[in-house]
């Protein structure tokens, strides 16, 4: 029996088919079938956010990528059931450390869904290796993998197709690693002039009252001499409603940064 690429291979009136093409057929399949039955393919979306710095309600990164997903969704009549993001997660790292990449694959696994929507490839992830891993684990599973501007990307069979995603790909690494490389420059210019660029904000930063109060509690008394204990000045800010993130007073190295802030 001979194979010639990608073609279905006859024998007598059984034909054999690569994995590849069955997953599309039956991808198709569905569009005809839903079609039929006057329903929409029933798909979900992953998103993925690199930078803690661009998560959050007031952020651009996912609402940009899900007006994008859903807008999509809508043109081809597909209906997104789950949504699926991984939230400050490196486009380098690996799928399978990623926790929205395997929710997603449980459901893949649990309902039959066949179709995941991204933005675009580098959504998957920005380095060629781990988006083509990507690809390769959807793939297994029979699903389709489609970004928002119609392109297939698990669609194989066009090698030119490959090799423009591939070269896009590396284009999208090579600038997140520029942009890297003038945000480091910025900080450390800004950090020479000693103001603070990075981390989160301190309590002086945050609560400068708090710590105006910390300090006046560590005083020494003008009858004995003695100051405050650093819990007892934690459990009189505590009376004043200053406590910890947990709802229980501040501890010990918590009070004595503050006293010491400057």
């Amino acid at each position: 029996m001979e194979q010639h690429g990608a073609r279905p291979l006859t024998h007598g009136r059984v034909v054999l088919i690569s994995s590849e093409i069955r997953t599309y057929y039956e991808f198709k399949l569905l569009q005809i079938m839903a079609k039929a039955h006057k329903e929409t393919v029933k798909v979900v979306a992953y998103y993925r956010t690199s930078s803690a710095a661009n998560v959050g309600p007031d952020k651009d990164s996912q609402r940009r990528q899900r007006e994008a997903v859903q807008a999509h969704a809508k043109q081809v009549g597909f209906e997104i059931v789950e949504e699926f993001y991984d939230a400050a997660v490196s486009g380098a790292d690996p799928v399978e450390t990623r926790p929205g990449f395997s929710a997603l694959l449980d459901r893949i696994e649990g309902n039959g869904i066949r179709v995941v929507l991204v933005e675009d490839a580098s959504r998957l992830a920005r380095s060629v290796l781990v988006q083509e891993t990507a690809i390769l684990v959807l793939k297994a599973r029979n699903v389709r993998v489609l970004a928002s501007n119609g392109d297939d990307l698990t669609e194989t069979d066009d090698e030119m197709k490959v090799a423009m995603r591939q070269i896009g790909s590396a284009f999208a690494q090579l600038e997140k690693t520029r942009l890297v490389k003038k945000l480091r420059a910025a900080r450390d210019r800004k950090r020479a002039t000693g103001v603070k660029v990075e981390g989160r904000k301190s309590h002086a930063e945050t609560r400068p009252e708090m710590i105006s109060e910390a300090k006046r509690l560590r005083r020494r008394s003008p009858k004995t001499g003695k100051c405050r204990s650093l819990r007892e000045i934690a459990d009189e800010l505590a009376r004043k409603g200053y406590k910890a993130a947990s709802g229980r007073p501040f501890s010990s190295s918590v009070v004595k940064a503050m006293v010491e802030a400057r």
